[in-house]
């Protein structure tokens, strides 16, 4: 586990995705190819893939990962500091500390945490037409979530990879989406792809009015 302190913590980086809701299909690429990287149990989903409507002809889908706020209540609720958040933004989970109270669960505005119910010992079915997986699995009764792949970020950074532009250092939903949907990418570097996607089109975020800050962005589905 990557230990960090809070948000006063001193980091080059701020991560952030941008999806762009007119181009993502619904395919659910992403949801099996977060679950073989992160060798999710097939009951947890740690990003869902949501029908919101249409626009003209066009379905228009939500993908919903963690949205990484700058200001989580799930952090704000947890009594035993098992939430957390790295200096970069990632709202991380400590497992060895997490007592499965639920309180995040509870909290999250955006449902994008999971209570581990069971033990998942068997076969991953998304291994390994979607991937193998690169971390541990999480033990029962606690609960799980989106990391931004935090461990592909380090990794790829130790690499002298860039996150965001190098597959090997980028989250695997954004590596495997067919149509270029989901773009990642720090927002402290006005050249990366995320904050170039962010200053030429107009965009939003979930919840907004909660006040939460996520760090998952949307371009809107327009009708031409």
């Amino acid at each position: 586990m990557v230990s960090a302190s809070g948000p006063e913590g001193s980091s080059p980086y701020s991560w952030a995705m941008v999806i762009d809701t007119k181009k993502c299909t619904g395919c659910g690429y992403c949801t099996l190819a977060c679950r073989a990287h992160n060798d999710i149990n097939p009951d947890i989903s740690w990003n869902r893939v949501l029908e919101a409507g249409t626009v003209g002809q066009q379905k228009v889908y939500i993908s919903r990962p963690c949205m990484q706020c700058k200001n989580a209540p799930c952090v704000d609720v947890c009594m035993v500091k098992a939430s957390y958040y790295r200096p970069d933004g990632i709202v991380m989970m400590d497992y060895d500390r997490c007592i499965g109270c639920r309180y995040c669960e509870i909290a999250c505005p955006y449902s994008a945490r999971a209570f581990n119910w069971e033990e998942f010992d068997g076969e991953n079915p998304a291994v390994p037409n979607w991937g193998s997986p690169e971390v541990e699995r999480r033990p029962r009764g606690v609960v799980e979530k989106c990391s931004f792949c935090y461990h592909r970020i380090d990794r790829g950074l130790k690499l002298g990879l860039k996150p965001g532009v190098d597959q090997d250092a980028t989250p695997a939903c954004v590596v495997v989406c067919p149509v270029d949907a989901r773009v990642f990418g720090d927002l402290n570097d006005p050249d990366s792809n995320v904050s170039r996607l962010l200053a030429d089109h107009p965009s939003f975020r979930l919840r907004d009015d909660l006040g939460t800050g996520p760090r998952v962005y949307y371009l809107p589905a327009r009708q031409e």
